[in-house]
């Protein structure tokens, strides 16, 4: 079933992407969630995510800007090591606590509740206007680069504050996202190669077709969308994918899923 649901999810995801005004991991986080532990879905998006972006390093990664680049992108990558540290950290504790629901027995683990939280807060910063206008002066670039680094080596998540940093830097538009590609790829390469560690215990050699396929579909799903779409947010169906994710995060965190 994985291997129909994944690759359509990661295909839809990566269109949605040009509409929503969430990213990739975003979204595809939690269908990897639904089938695999948190660490190896988190794996497992992450790969697809990097094979993702350097298809957009190889269409926009030429326009970023290398002052930028330095300043956001150094603090991202040494921030991103210990977001990763800490996630693999996380899969060692014991389950936070257990309880009984329609018969059956529920355990909450520490991973799974950090990774609901995490999703919780970054749907809900697109539900709340005043997030959406939250911009930082250029001054904080090495700030908004350790914050968006280690929450994406963390749990993925990392664009929204990756944009809100870079938005007011001066950049062009193909600057911003040429900037904010390559940034995100040198976080996805820092933070798989501290996941690497666990790659073979958690099963990420079973799953390289799924992995591929999911790849594959993302890359055809972006293709779709530089060619066919205009990007451009469109902002009822930016609320229903955010509802959607934090219902989704609620399960998760309380161990239904």
């Amino acid at each position: 079933m994985e291997y129909l649901l994944i690759p359509a999810a990661a295909f839809l995801a990566a269109i949605l992407t040009f509409f929503s005004g969430f990213g990739l991991g975003t979204l595809l986080t939690p269908v990897f969630l639904v089938f695999f532990p948190a660490d190896l879905a988190i794996a497992l998006t992450g790969v697809v995510h990097f094979f993702n972006n350097l298809f957009k390093l190889a269409l926009v990664g030429r326009h970023a800007n290398r002052d930028v680049l330095l300043r956001f992108g150094i603090p991202a990558i040494l921030a991103s090591l210990a977001g990763a540290w800490l996630l693999l950290r996380l899969t060692d504790l014991s389950p936070l606590f257990t309880y009984s629901l329609a018969g059956s027995t529920m355990e909450v683990y520490p991973v799974k509740f950090v990774i609901a939280l995490l999703l919780v807060i970054f749907a809900s910063m697109d539900l709340i206007p005043y997030f959406g206008r939250l911009q930082f002066g250029r001054d904080k670039l090495p700030l908004g680069g350790a914050l968006s680094g280690f929450f994406g080596g963390l749990s993925g998540n990392q664009g929204a504050l990756r944009s809100a940093f870079l938005i007011r830097a001066g950049l062009s538009k193909k600057a911003f996202i040429g900037t904010a590609v390559v940034v995100s790829t040198l976080v996805d390469v820092t933070r798989l190669g501290v996941y690497a560690t666990r790659f073979v215990n958690a099963g990420l050699g079973d799953n390289l077709m799924l992995v591929a396929l999911a790849t594959l579909s993302a890359i055809a799903g972006a293709w779709t969308g530089h060619r066919l779409l205009k990007k451009v947010t469109l902002h009822f169906l930016q609320i229903f994918i955010a509802v959607l994710l934090i219902l989704l995060s609620l399960a998760l965190g309380a161990g239904i899923l």
